[in-house]
C-alpha cells in the first residue's frame, strides 16, 4: 500500500499556486484544502477576526485524511517557517510523505498583472492588492523543495512542469 502525501503548495498570491494546486487534486483524486476558502468561512459563520486558526483547522482535516489513506494538497501562502514545520509535523504525525511546492512568478510585471485582474472564485473574500503582496511577509526558505516559476509560461504549461518535477523529487 502506497503511503499517502501531503503536496504543501507555498507562494504569494498572484503566483499561480491555487490553479496549479487545484489541478494537481484533481489529478491525483487527492483531499483539496485551500486556507482562503476555510478562513472566509470562519469569518462568515463565526464573525470573528481570523489569525492561525485557518491554518490550525487546516490541519486537523489534513491529519484526518491522511490517517484515511489519502493524499492531500494544502493550499496556502505558507509565508512563515513555523507554518511549513507545522505543514510537516502533520504528516510525519500521520506517516505520510510531505512534498514542499514554492510557486513564484519571477516576472515582476507579469505578477503584478495577474494580482491585479484577477477576481476571486470565493464568496466575499477581499484580494490583496499588489502593494499589499509585496509588503506580505514571506521568510526565506531553510529547507528543500521544489520550486516552480510560472512566469511567461500558460498553467497548462506550469503544471505539466510540475508533474516533471514531482516525478524527479519521488
Amino acid at each position: 500500500m502506497n503511503l499517502p502525501t501531503l503536496y504543501i503548495f507555498s507562494g504569494l498570491p498572484g503566483s499561480g499556486k491555487s490553479t496549479l494546486a487545484q489541478r494537481l487534486s484533481t489529478e491525483l483524486n487527492s483531499i483539496y484544502l485551500r486556507i482562503d476558502t476555510i478562513e472566509q468561512a470562519l469569518r462568515d459563520l463565526c464573525n470573528c477576526k481570523v489569525e492561525g486558526e485557518g491554518y490550525r483547522l487546516a490541519y486537523r482535516m489534513a491529519a484526518d485524511n491522511l490517517g484515511c489513506g489519502r493524499s492531500v494538497v494544502s493550499d496556502s501562502c505558507n509565508p512563515i517557517e513555523l507554518t511549513r514545520t507545522e505543514w510537516r509535523e502533520v504528516a510525519q504525525k500521520s506517516g505520510a510523505r510531505t512534498i514542499d511546492i514554492e510557486v513564484i512568478c519571477s516576472d515582476k510585471a507579469e505578477h503584478q498583472k495577474r494580482v491585479e485582474t484577477r477576481t476571486s472564485s470565493i464568496t466575499g473574500l477581499r484580494l490583496p492588492t499588489w502593494e499589499q503582496v509585496q509588503h506580505r511577509e514571506y521568510h526565506p526558505w531553510k529547507s528543500d523543495r521544489i520550486v516552480l516559476d510560472t512566469a511567461g509560461r500558460s498553467p497548462e504549461a506550469s503544471f505539466q512542469q510540475l508533474i516533471s518535477l514531482i516525478k524527479k523529487w519521488e
